[in-house]
């Protein structure tokens, strides 16, 4: 059985969770009908990524590092580098990556 880790993101404050399940479009649903207790505050949900894995033991070994501080951060800079979007400076100083936000974004402005 294929094991998915999924990183969906809030379209309300751009917050990301994530998660692992066997059926990516059945939980994606639940996530949207607010069925999840931590999520259903920030619906409409959109999923940002997914992985695949053959076995549980190797997704929740991913999931278990996407949550940490680093796979946080992991996942905010592929965000930040994805021509998806970016996050509101807000939520890097939550993060307190205010520094690495700032200094991206005059970059940026320097490119454009």
């Amino acid at each position: 059985m294929i094991h998915f880790v999924y990183v969906i993101r809030s379209s309300i404050d751009g917050r990301f969770y994530v998660g692992m399940t066997t059926s990516l479009e059945r939980r994606l649903n639940e996530h949207n009908k607010g069925k999840t207790k931590s999520t259903k505050g920030y619906v409409p949900w959109d999923l940002f990524f997914h992985e695949e894995f053959q076995s549980r033991e190797e997704a929740r070994k991913r999931e278990k590092y996407l949550k940490s501080g680093y796979g946080k951060q992991w996942i905010k800079d592929k965000w930040f580098r994805s021509s998806a979007g970016y996050l509101p400076t807000w939520r890097y100083r939550q993060a307190g990556s205010s520094r690495l936000l700032i200094s991206r974004l005059e970059k940026k402005k320097r490119t454009v």
